[in-house]
């Protein structure tokens, strides 16, 4: 799973950022703590499975990540 700015906001609902390390748009920070996430400043944060990135800038990083994570998946057909 994979989110870029203000979409880490999506998964606040679904607790999956609890217990997780994660990244955001700054103002996303604050819901994701007190969701229980461990918010870093950072271009990218790889948690397991999920994947987040704070802003445009770092989209570079963020594909990078993304197709990192792609490559290593057992589960796609080749």
């Amino acid at each position: 799973m994979a989110a870029i700015c203000h979409g880490p906001w999506l998964l606040l609902e679904s607790e999956v950022v609890r217990d997780r390390d994660v990244t955001s748009w700054p103002s996303v920070k604050t819901d994701l703590i007190n969701a229980g996430a461990r918010w870093q400043d950072a271009e990218v944060v790889v948690d397991g499975q999920l994947i987040t990135s704070r802003m445009p800038d770092d989209i570079p990083a963020f594909a990078a990540a993304v197709a990192k994570a792609l490559s290593a998946c057992t589960c796609i057909s080749r």
